[in-house]
């Protein structure tokens, strides 16, 4: 798995089909194949990235 935002293969999982990635600092869930992407607010609250990226990118394989 690769984040979809910077890249980088250095991704932690944090839950079940949750992941983190430590180059960029964003929080991704997979769901249905499409992994979404959520930044973490100074308040531990997340903001979806989803718009910022096309459908194609954020598609999921194995």
């Amino acid at each position: 798995m690769k984040c979809p935002n910077c890249s980088s293969k250095d991704i932690g999982k944090i839950g079940v089909n949750q992941y983190y990635c430590w180059g960029c600092y964003i929080e991704m869930t997979v769901s249905e194949g499409m992994i979404n992407t959520h930044q973490v607010e100074e308040d531990g609250s997340l903001s979806s990235l989803d718009d910022l990226f096309d459908e194609q990118d954020r598609r999921f394989t194995m």
